[in-house]
């Protein structure tokens, strides 16, 4: 792979606690993957359901295990489709489905599920400061400016199957995780001024990538432009190793022999509607390799930031700052 070496001196750090409300790891029903394509119900999805969809024993789901939110969350973002904000990369449409775990996996129709995750070269909008590790461009090469960015952020409202779509673009890496999306599951707010207000979150979590498919992806313009060390899914610090259970994406290419032309992804969620999650989820930052930088933002808070000190005892997904993308970034 052109670029990109994978890191495989972290030592594997696979938090089991489960807190906020939830319990051990979920299950994906074939049902959740017919309802999250249901407009795009072809032959070829069927089989794809059938091949790698797991359940539980009985039919029935379990909760979903809540993991960290980790250091880039930011409030307010918008109810939309399309999160991409003009961001290159490799498209990615990604449909979750919420079911509630507590009413035999009926969907959660009116669920606000919540997304956000890192650019093709490992940064954040509101946290462009961050420095991603190894040697990659500086964030505003690709035409985004300052903090003031709102890309690769958003809402979408689950509709009566309890389903929710998103336009985005496979994300990049950063020091020392492997390549995810963080996600939240909200209840009880509503719509409001373009984006979702009030309600109390129900989960928190994050969704990975195969290996082997983020290998070719990371090969591709513009993701070869990050060199360096990245993290493969059974030595990161979050992934709990239990795959759909854990977050872990079921991916079907849009071309079977381009991956440039992207990937449609699926999941479904197991909640429970009554729980309330503080993001203080599994999975502690540990240390980074000797040498890396952390994966947390460093410089002062954008506006809209979250302030204030976390919860006694709340892991995030990364240790220490580290000094600005400016220091060691290059074209």
């Amino acid at each position: 792979m052109t670029g990109t070496h994978r890191d495989t001196s972290i030592t594997r750090r696979r938090a089991l606690a489960v807190t906020g409300g939830t319990v051990a790891a979920g299950g994906l029903a074939v049902a959740g993957y017919q309802a999250a394509f249901a407009d795009e119900t072809t032959t070829t999805d069927a089989e794809a359901a059938s091949a790698t969809a797991t359940s539980t024993s009985g039919g029935q789901c379990v909760l979903m295990s809540s993991v960290t939110e980790g250091p880039y969350y930011l409030d307010g973002a918008l109810v939309r489709k399309d999160i991409t904000e003009g961001k290159s990369g490799v498209p990615l449409t990604l449909r979750i489905t919420v079911q509630d775990t507590t009413e035999s996996c009926n969907p959660v129709a009116g669920a606000a599920v919540e997304i956000w995750h890192c650019d093709a070269w490992g940064y954040y909008s509101g946290y462009t400061t961050a420095n991603p590790g190894g040697s990659a461009p500086a964030e505003s090469e690709d035409g985004s400016t300052a903090n003031d960015q709102t890309y690769l952020r958003g809402y979408q409202i689950a509709n009566a199957n309890g389903v929710v779509k998103f336009e985005t673009i496979f994300p990049g890496w950063y020091t020392p995780r492997t390549c995810h999306i963080h996600v939240k599951v909200h209840t009880g707010g509503e719509k409001e001024d373009g984006t979702y207000e009030g309600g109390k979150v129900n989960y928190t979590g994050q969704f990975f990538f195969d290996d082997d498919i983020a290998e070719q992806i990371f090969a591709l313009e513009p993701y070869s432009k990050h060199s360096g060390t990245y993290t493969e899914l059974d030595d990161d610090m979050v992934y709990g190793g239990g795959g759909a259970s854990s977050g872990l994406l079921t991916l079907k290419p849009v071309h079977k022999s381009d991956p440039s032309k992207g990937y449609k992804g699926f999941i479904t969620l197991g909640i429970d509607p009554d729980a309330e999650n503080t993001g203080a989820g599994s999975g502690g930052g540990g240390t980074p390799p000797s040498g890396a930088p952390s994966d947390a933002p460093t410089g002062p808070p954008p506006s809209g930031a979250p302030t204030g000190t976390p919860p006694s005892g709340a892991p995030s997904d990364s240790p220490a700052p580290s000094a600005s993308a400016s220091s060691s970034a290059s074209s």
